[in-house]
């Protein structure tokens, strides 16, 4: 298949560095050697708190010889603004420790989590709490919505712990009722809710503060699957107009690769790979990372900025440009989304950048060719 150009790799959604327009990001949060060990004295096996060792592999088999646990190992990445970053692995892997660990919900052994360039791990208990109020924004597997409290009130809640007044509170709450889809469901207690309303009613509640970082813990794994499958286009949505910084916790591969910028599977307490979901699908690192992706459909994963070829001049003509916006072919879209499209377009289809012009093509043949490149890479 090769490598994509770099000017494609700059539009490309799977970058989460990057934004559309090819300009960097920066760092909103970053793990750097983030250690959760469990035990009589986990503290004993660091010489000082920043989580750095010479031998990781080494550290684990003393802190496993002397009867404690590891819930995270050595954990180290970025997350950059605007990009959902998703932590995945089966139970036990240490994705949910993780998603705590950068709350500070859990007390990380040792390591650094920098928020905004400042360690959250030194910060004092008081800030620590007006940041969690202010800043950060998490919605867990458990919606956790208070029964004796409506619709409206549930999602004004974390306002009136901020101590706002309650005009205002109940304005802020209104305001997010319309954009997560319950209007007309304002003063619904949560037991008149389904499943779905109510997961919407705990994202809209964490949305209400305007968090800078959001925190999702397997938010949908407790819907049924058409339920889900409709919340994450709720959540797709809501991220193509409030551009937040996301981690997001799954254990279920196809969720990751419908919503990530980027994937840092886990395994054991340890990232055992990261990168974007081609790169994960088509380069697996490892036998773990080969069985979680071995089921996925290439055309899930293949994007138009994977094999874009340069636009032929009857594309480029004055006047020429794609039709309907339903035609409309963008860098980030995945051959599933785009394939419809070529049975009125069979000899190829306009790609356009964000400012609408054409930047190049896609056709039948270029994605027969990635799709069987693909398999041969995966079979090998």
């Amino acid at each position: 298949m090769g490598g994509r150009p770099m000017s494609m790799a700059k539009l490309a959604k799977t970058d989460g560095s990057i934004d559309a327009g090819g300009a960097a990001r920066p760092v909103k949060i970053s793990c750097r050697n983030v250690w959760k060990v469990y035990g009589d004295d986990p503290g004993g096996f660091f010489t000082d708190g920043d989580g750095k060792v010479a031998d990781a592999d080494g550290l684990l088999t003393r802190i496993r010889d002397g009867g404690h646990i590891t819930a995270a190992a050595d954990v180290s990445f970025d997350v950059h603004v605007g990009e959902v970053f998703v932590i995945m692995g089966l139970s036990g892997s240490g994705k949910s420790t993780m998603v705590r660990c950068l709350s500070r919900l859990v007390e990380p052994t040792a390591g650094e989590v920098l928020f905004d360039g400042r360690d959250l791990l030194r910060v004092s208990k008081e800030e620590l709490i007006e940041i969690r109020r202010h800043k950060l924004g998490m919605v867990f597997q458990n919606f956790g919505l208070l029964p004796h409290l409506s619709v409206l009130d549930n999602i004004a809640f974390p306002l009136k712990v901020q101590g706002i007044d309650e005009t205002e509170r109940r304005r802020r709450a209104r305001e997010v009722v319309e954009l997560v889809g319950l209007a007309g469901r304002e003063d619904a207690y949560p037991r008149e809710l389904s499943g779905g309303q109510q997961q919407r009613v705990g994202i809209a509640r964490s949305l209400v503060v305007e968090p800078e970082l959001w925190f999702l813990d397997e938010p949908f794994s407790a819907l049924d699957p058409l339920i889900r499958r409709q919340m994450q286009d709720e959540f797709l949505r809501l991220q193509r107009m409030l551009h937040k910084t996301i981690v997001f916790i799954t254990h279920d591969f196809l969720e990751a690769l419908r919503i990530a910028d980027r994937i840092a599977i886990m395994k054991d307490g340890q990232v055992v790979q990261l990168g974007s979901p081609a790169d994960i699908v088509l380069h697996p690192a490892t036998d773990y990372v080969a069985e979680f992706t071995e089921d996925v459909p290439l055309v899930r994963v293949i994007q138009v900025a994977d094999i874009l070829e340069p636009a032929t001049a009857e594309l480029t003509a004055p006047g020429s440009a794609p039709g309907t916006p339903q035609q409309e072919v963008r860098p980030e879209m995945t051959l599933e989304e785009i394939m419809p499209h070529f049975a009125l377009h069979g000899s190829g289809l306009a790609v356009t950048g964000p400012d609408g012009a054409i930047i190049g093509q896609v056709t039948p043949r270029g994605v027969v060719k990635a799709l069987a490149a693909g398999e041969q890479r995966t079979s090998a």
